[in-house]
Protein backbone atom coordinates (compact mmCIF):
# COMPACT_ATOMS: atom_id res chain seq x y z
CA UNK A 1 0.00 0.00 0.00
CA UNK A 2 1.36 3.43 -1.01
CA UNK A 3 0.85 6.57 0.80
CA UNK A 4 -1.99 7.57 -1.36
CA UNK A 5 -4.05 4.90 -0.61
CA UNK A 6 -3.83 5.68 3.22
CA UNK A 7 -7.32 5.58 4.81
CA UNK A 8 -6.53 7.84 7.74
CA UNK A 9 -4.01 10.24 8.39
CA UNK A 10 -1.99 10.91 11.49
CA UNK A 11 -1.41 14.56 12.86
CA UNK A 12 1.56 15.00 14.99
CA UNK A 13 1.34 17.34 18.02
CA UNK A 14 3.85 18.92 19.58
CA UNK A 15 2.38 21.25 22.48
CA UNK A 16 -1.25 21.19 24.05
CA UNK A 17 -1.72 24.55 26.25
CA UNK A 18 -2.89 23.89 29.84
CA UNK A 19 -6.83 24.61 30.07
CA UNK A 20 -7.52 27.12 32.09
CA UNK A 21 -7.99 26.93 36.06
CA UNK A 22 -11.43 27.81 37.47
CA UNK A 23 -11.66 30.01 40.43
CA UNK A 24 -14.72 30.67 42.24
CA UNK A 25 -15.01 33.70 41.52
CA UNK A 26 -15.44 32.27 38.46
CA UNK A 27 -18.80 30.93 39.05
CA UNK A 28 -22.04 31.93 37.92
CA UNK A 29 -24.16 33.69 40.00
CA UNK A 30 -27.43 32.44 40.69
CA UNK A 31 -30.73 33.89 40.01
CA UNK A 32 -32.34 35.57 43.39
CA UNK A 33 -35.19 34.40 42.45
CA UNK A 34 -34.43 30.89 43.76
CA UNK A 35 -34.62 30.48 47.14
CA UNK A 36 -33.02 28.05 49.51
CA UNK A 37 -35.84 26.72 50.40
CA UNK A 38 -37.15 26.69 46.48
CA UNK A 39 -33.66 24.54 45.60
CA UNK A 40 -34.16 22.03 48.62
CA UNK A 41 -37.53 21.29 47.79
CA UNK A 42 -38.57 17.97 46.57
CA UNK A 43 -38.96 17.64 42.45
CA UNK A 44 -42.17 16.16 41.17
CA UNK A 45 -41.84 12.15 40.51
CA UNK A 46 -42.72 11.47 37.49
CA UNK A 47 -44.08 8.15 38.59
CA UNK A 48 -46.23 9.71 40.64
CA UNK A 49 -49.81 9.16 39.28
CA UNK A 50 -48.44 6.08 37.47
CA UNK A 51 -48.31 4.21 40.65
CA UNK A 52 -51.27 6.00 42.24
CA UNK A 53 -53.12 4.40 39.27
CA UNK A 54 -55.33 1.11 40.56
CA UNK A 55 -55.23 -1.40 37.55
CA UNK A 56 -58.68 -1.61 35.17
CA UNK A 57 -60.13 -4.16 34.57
CA UNK A 58 -59.06 -6.35 37.67
CA UNK A 59 -61.60 -9.69 37.55
CA UNK A 60 -62.49 -9.67 41.37
CA UNK A 61 -61.14 -13.35 41.24
CA UNK A 62 -57.71 -12.74 39.46
CA UNK A 63 -55.07 -11.95 41.59
CA UNK A 64 -55.02 -8.47 43.18
CA UNK A 65 -59.09 -8.47 42.76
CA UNK A 66 -61.11 -8.71 45.61
CA UNK A 67 -62.45 -12.13 46.37
CA UNK A 68 -58.76 -13.52 45.34
CA UNK A 69 -57.66 -10.99 48.11
CA UNK A 70 -60.07 -11.01 50.91
CA UNK A 71 -59.61 -15.48 50.55
CA UNK A 72 -56.04 -14.80 51.27
CA UNK A 73 -56.72 -12.81 54.15
CA UNK A 74 -58.97 -15.21 55.40
CA UNK A 75 -56.63 -17.74 55.01
CA UNK A 76 -54.08 -15.41 56.90
CA UNK A 77 -56.44 -15.66 59.59
CA UNK A 78 -56.14 -19.85 60.34
CA UNK A 79 -53.23 -20.53 62.53
CA UNK A 80 -51.58 -24.35 62.83
CA UNK A 81 -51.93 -25.48 66.17
CA UNK A 82 -48.53 -26.34 66.87
CA UNK A 83 -46.07 -23.42 64.50
CA UNK A 84 -47.78 -20.23 65.65
CA UNK A 85 -48.06 -18.98 62.27
CA UNK A 86 -51.03 -18.58 59.94
CA UNK A 87 -50.97 -21.25 57.36
CA UNK A 88 -50.68 -19.19 53.92
CA UNK A 89 -47.17 -17.88 55.54
CA UNK A 90 -46.49 -21.02 56.90
CA UNK A 91 -46.53 -22.12 53.05
CA UNK A 92 -49.00 -25.15 53.50
CA UNK A 93 -51.38 -23.46 50.42
CA UNK A 94 -50.47 -24.46 47.12
CA UNK A 95 -53.04 -22.58 45.38
CA UNK A 96 -55.79 -20.45 45.67
CA UNK A 97 -58.56 -20.72 42.40
CA UNK A 98 -61.41 -18.15 42.01
CA UNK A 99 -63.98 -19.22 39.29
CA UNK A 100 -66.10 -16.33 37.55
CA UNK A 101 -69.46 -17.94 39.51
CA UNK A 102 -67.87 -17.29 42.99
CA UNK A 103 -66.52 -21.04 43.47
CA UNK A 104 -62.80 -21.33 45.14
CA UNK A 105 -60.60 -24.18 44.71
CA UNK A 106 -58.06 -24.24 47.55
CA UNK A 107 -55.08 -26.37 47.15
CA UNK A 108 -53.50 -27.02 50.40
CA UNK A 109 -50.96 -29.49 52.25
CA UNK A 110 -49.86 -30.21 55.81
CA UNK A 111 -46.95 -30.35 57.81
CA UNK A 112 -46.90 -34.04 57.52
CA UNK A 113 -49.49 -36.49 57.13
CA UNK A 114 -49.76 -37.57 60.95
CA UNK A 115 -50.34 -33.91 61.46
CA UNK A 116 -53.38 -34.00 64.26
CA UNK A 117 -55.39 -31.47 62.72
CA UNK A 118 -55.60 -33.68 59.28
CA UNK A 119 -59.30 -34.34 59.88
CA UNK A 120 -60.19 -30.64 61.19
CA UNK A 121 -57.78 -28.14 59.27
CA UNK A 122 -59.32 -28.75 55.45
CA UNK A 123 -63.13 -28.02 57.03
CA UNK A 124 -62.17 -25.00 58.81
CA UNK A 125 -60.21 -23.53 56.05
CA UNK A 126 -63.86 -24.57 53.89
CA UNK A 127 -65.71 -22.60 56.63
CA UNK A 128 -63.54 -19.69 56.97
CA UNK A 129 -63.51 -19.18 53.23
CA UNK A 130 -67.00 -19.77 52.14
CA UNK A 131 -67.50 -16.67 54.48
CA UNK A 132 -65.77 -14.12 52.38
CA UNK A 133 -68.30 -12.06 50.69
CA UNK A 134 -68.63 -12.88 46.47
CA UNK A 135 -67.68 -16.73 47.36
CA UNK A 136 -70.35 -19.02 46.16
CA UNK A 137 -68.81 -22.02 47.36
CA UNK A 138 -65.74 -23.53 48.61
CA UNK A 139 -63.73 -26.64 47.96
CA UNK A 140 -60.37 -27.66 49.68
CA UNK A 141 -58.18 -30.16 47.93
CA UNK A 142 -55.41 -31.76 50.63
CA UNK A 143 -52.29 -33.05 48.64
CA UNK A 144 -49.56 -34.37 50.05
CA UNK A 145 -46.91 -34.06 46.75
CA UNK A 146 -45.31 -32.03 46.65
CA UNK A 147 -44.15 -32.39 50.20
CA UNK A 148 -44.22 -29.28 52.53
CA UNK A 149 -40.73 -28.18 53.92
CA UNK A 150 -39.65 -25.45 55.40
CA UNK A 151 -38.25 -23.78 52.10
CA UNK A 152 -42.22 -23.23 51.29
CA UNK A 153 -42.44 -20.77 54.66
CA UNK A 154 -42.83 -16.91 53.42
CA UNK A 155 -39.52 -14.31 54.73
CA UNK A 156 -42.50 -13.42 57.51
CA UNK A 157 -42.94 -16.91 58.85
CA UNK A 158 -39.22 -17.71 59.35
CA UNK A 159 -38.49 -14.38 60.61
CA UNK A 160 -41.60 -14.90 63.38
CA UNK A 161 -40.05 -18.56 64.14
CA UNK A 162 -35.91 -17.36 64.33
CA UNK A 163 -34.70 -19.07 60.98
CA UNK A 164 -33.75 -15.97 59.02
Amino acid sequence: MNDDTRKFAIEEVHEVAAPRRAFVDDAVEETPLETAAEKLERKRDYLEGFLAEKPQGLAAGEPGGAIYEGVIAALRDIFDPEIPVNIYDLGLIYGVDVGEDGHVAVTMTLTTPHCPVAESMPGEVELRVSAVPGVRDAEVNLVWDPPWDPQKMSDEAKLELGML
